[in-house]
């Protein structure tokens, strides 16, 4: 879609939620219904959320319908706190620019939590730990761990974590940036690149799928992240009603629905998860 009539949604959602929040604050005259938001502080009634369209099982398409781990878990958040969501997928390195111009409220997409990020955008608490893994094909006996991939051709996701790490441990690779998740994959199966540096879920997630007996995982994993939800910088007060929702729906159990659904089984890290989002 293209940035001008992005924005210009966002602007209509905008205007329409001021009015809408003002117009039901004069007719309840102080009454709460039970659709209220669980925080008291003022929210729109709507926002805009941008997402990315190939991180399987985050965010990804599935017969014409946007489906996810990520996709449910903000379903959830935007339900607890009484806004609508608006879903806008774009390609992963447009997300960061796209709230920092205001087409997007919030952003939820397997982002890393990095200090960088950080500069720009604000975060909710961690919701999900993730880390970097290296993905070679099947019958490479050469490429053992992240040292080996000196001086070979790395394939990755544009504007990821995964890739800073490349060039700070191993700078004599040659990064090799695809901005579709499944041109990365390709690019290592088909001998473009030599391995595949990326999040750990996806790329065991596409090797127990569409990639099974053709790439294989190497090493540990390497620099634990944590993904967080990106809001538009000066949005405190939606921040904190974020971080409210994440900490109920993890305690209440349907936080381990949703993993249960995508992942299988519970994560080992959910008490620590607990902990942050208190």
């Amino acid at each position: 879609m293209p940035h001008s009539h992005r924005t210009a949604q966002f602007l209509a959602a905008l205007a329409a939620g001021a009015l809408l929040f003002s117009a039901t604050a004069c007719a309840s005259n102080g009454d709460t219904s039970e659709s209220a938001p669980a925080t008291d502080v003022e929210l729109l009634n709507s926002y805009v959320v941008a997402t990315d369209s190939s991180f399987v099982p985050f965010e990804f398409d599935r017969d014409g319908e946007h489906v996810g781990f990520d996709i449910d878990l903000i379903t959830a958040i935007a339900d607890e706190v009484g806004f609508a969501i608006t879903l806008e997928t774009t390609n992963f390195d447009g997300v960061i620019p796209g709230l920092q111009t205001g087409a997007f409220d919030l952003a939820i997409a397997g982002i890393t939590i990095t200090d960088e990020r950080r500069k720009t955008v604000d975060f909710s608490d961690p919701y999900y730990r993730s880390g970097i893994i290296v993905g070679v094909p099947a019958d490479n006996t050469d490429i053992r761990e992240i040292g080996d991939l000196a001086d070979r051709t790395v394939a990755s996701r544009l504007g990821s974590a995964p890739l800073e790490y490349l060039a700070e441990h191993v700078p004599t690779a040659t990064a090799l940036p695809y901005e579709q998740l499944d041109q990365v994959y390709l690019a290592v199966e088909g001998g473009t690149a030599d391995a595949v540096l990326y999040d750990a879920p996806n790329v065991e997630y596409y090797i127990s799928t569409t990639g099974k007996g053709k790439l294989k995982t190497v090493g540990g994993l390497l620099e634990a992240q944590e993904y967080g939800i990106a809001v538009a910088p000066g949005n405190d007060d939606l921040v904190d009603a974020v971080n409210a929702a994440l900490a109920k729906i993890i305690d209440d159990g349907r936080y381990e629905q949703i993993y249960e659904e995508w992942f299988g089984g519970e994560p080992a890290w959910l008490d620590e998860l607990a902990g942050m989002a208190k």
